[in-house]
């Protein structure tokens, strides 16, 4: 268990105490204790009780929460009121915009336990009437109650991962020689997934079956597996698992027919015929180049075969797309001086372990007080801080720069003369999110006309599967990004994945460039890295119009160069 999963126990225990009543002091503790791991960049629970003791702020409560999830995995008082809490409860803190307060209101006055009451609640004008709520609110839970409704059985990409990973391997370890590959969404490295589907090639189909059977992360649907299928569930999270078995010789034509989107199966081959029925039709395919060959196509990556925009590289071929290798260095990440839990030294010293030649440094701006942002004296010591570890770790370099909030009127959070200061700012909005399209997209191309402006951060501010982003004029933001030369950011993180990558191609297209950039707050965060690639693969990004594959130096005279004209 991580330091981030160690803070989330203790938050939930906060937020639980407050829901049932408890003396405020108590929730204190714990919320106070997940504030204090937030600034602690070495993992806590690989640490002995003395070296725990010798944190400097730490307290003796605290080395006993900590030693209790050590020795048991979680927390006695957690698990003590989540016993006492509804699951239907629990729920409803899962909802936008509801906080502990008012779903403890809703439970304790209106005897709410679950979603559907809730629902009804709403309906039949109950809860307006209570105190605090009214009629703005009633109607924001019910339209969070469709949200999530919709949000029902799909699940993040990067969640599904650590599944998928675990069962592969062993998979792997019993069945060496069997061929076996992800298919549908899970290959093609959609943000969102419903299934995760595999492909078997084996003759003996019997033996796998008897080892899915038993292998107990995963629990079997009987009635909708079949002879050549085997349909079913992670237990942990209910995540649908679905196998697909065919004979070896059939395995590179199926991996086509089960990877591909319906839309990109009925592109028309050359002969006027669909794809998929062309590559059924086939006697034997070697590899799925070799398949599109047939077909006459070039070969398609996975991640581009969703029907979209396949028919231009038909002539044209496939353009190189976006590697991780091809990424020199970092840009939007945290520090200890807001938000981030790992402090300036050890995250630069990460990044170059990892073989970057840079990073950029995006703590949060003064505006963002509850992330701990920064006032301006703070942004002068952090800079001196920066020009002397630039002098030990040279030729790795620290760039200056901020996430500076884009305000409500869409100026950004500093004065001129504490912009000027920084090598480069990512403008992102983070509060007020509640905007139509012409609002937030004025605001936005308000920020973008900034001269200090360089890149443009997660443009809509959505959560994947937890909040809508803000609505924008993706074409008009994307226009005033290309007038005043602002890069726009891929987001990373993958519950952002922010801009989406639907839009990539239009962003080429005009000629904006694109970063690729973690949102770490943890230096683990850094691997968020992977999934800013896979997104900007999907969008057809290449090497060319990605701006982190510059040098150390392209990037310096870039920065330079940029800020002379302001």
């Amino acid at each position: 268990m991580d330091n981030k999963s160690i803070i989330g126990l203790l938050n939930k225990t906060a937020t639980l105490l407050t829901l049932h009543g408890a003396n405020p002091f108590q929730a204190k503790h714990y919320a106070n204790a997940a504030l204090f791991l937030e600034k602690v960049d070495k993992e806590v629970m690989e640490m002995e009780p003395e070296e725990l003791g010798g944190l400097q702020g730490i307290n003796k409560g605290l080395v006993a929460l900590i030693q209790e999830i050590q020795d048991t995995g979680t927390l006695q008082r957690l698990q003590e009121l989540i016993e006492q809490t509804p699951q239907g409860v629990l729920d409803m803190l899962k909802l936008p915009g509801l906080g502990h307060k008012k779903v403890r209101a809703l439970w304790q006055e209106l005897g709410v336990q679950d979603l559907k009451e809730l629902e009804d609640a709403c309906k039949s004008g109950r809860v307006a009437q209570l105190s605090g709520f009214g009629d703005k609110t009633q109607a924001a839970i019910l339209s969070g109650l469709v949200q999530t409704a919709s949000y029902s059985n799909k699940f993040h990409y990067a969640s599904a991962l650590s599944y998928v990973d675990a069962f592969e391997l062993a998979f792997k370890a019993v069945f060496p020689r069997l061929l076996i590959s992800a298919v549908g969404e899970l290959r093609r490295k959609l943000e969102v997934i419903t299934t995760v589907e595999y492909l078997i090639g084996a003759i003996e189909v019997a033996n796998v079956v008897e080892w899915l059977n038993n292998y107990t992360a995963a629990e079997q649907h009987i009635l909708t597996s079949g002879p050549l299928s085997w349909r079913g569930y992670f237990v942990d999270n209910g995540m649908p698992l679905s196998i697909i078995f065919c004979t070896p010789t059939e395995f590179y034509k199926q991996l086509i027919l089960q990877t591909g989107s319906e839309k990109h199966l009925l592109l028309s081959t050359p002969e006027g015929q669909p794809l998929g029925k062309t590559i059924s039709q086939a006697t034997y395919i070697s590899s799925e180049v070799e398949g599109y060959r047939q077909a006459g196509f070039p070969y398609m990556p996975p991640e581009l075969r969703e029907g979209l925009a396949e028919e231009a590289w038909i002539q044209a071929g496939t353009p190189a797309l976006i590697e991780a290798t091809d990424l020199k260095g970092v840009f939007h990440v945290h520090t200890q001086y807001s938000d981030g839990q790992t402090s300036l030294e050890n995250m630069a010293a990460y990044c170059q372990a990892l073989g970057y030649s840079y990073i950029g440094i995006t703590d949060h701006s003064q505006s963002a007080a509850y992330a701990g942002g920064l006032r301006p004296h703070t942004v002068q010591e952090q800079h001196h801080a920066i020009d002397t570890l630039n002098q030990q770790l040279a030729p790795f370099k620290i760039f200056k720069g901020i996430e500076s909030d884009i305000l409500p009127n869409g100026n950004l959070d500093y004065p001129d003369e504490v912009l000027s200061q920084f090598d480069f700012t990512i403008a992102s909005v983070h509060m007020g999110l509640n905007m139509d399209q012409h609002k937030a997209t004025d605001r936005l191309i308000k920020a973008i006309s900034n001269p200090f402006t360089t890149i443009l951060g997660h443009a809509t501010g959505r959560l994947l599967l937890k909040r809508e982003g803000y609505p924008i004029d993706y074409r008009a933001v994307i226009d005033a990004c290309a007038a005043y030369g602002v890069i726009i950011e891929i987001n990373a993180n993958p519950w952002r994945l922010d801009l989406d990558w639907r839009w990539i191609p239009y962003a080429i297209q005009k000629g904006v460039k694109l970063s690729i950039n973690p949102d770490a707050h943890h230096h683990l965060d850094i691997t968020n890295m992977q999934y800013g690639v896979y997104m900007g693969r999907k969008g057809a990004l290449t090497k060319e119009y990605t701006f982190n594959t510059l040098t150390r130096e392209e990037v310096e005279v870039y920065f330079e160069n940029r800020k002379a004209k302001v």
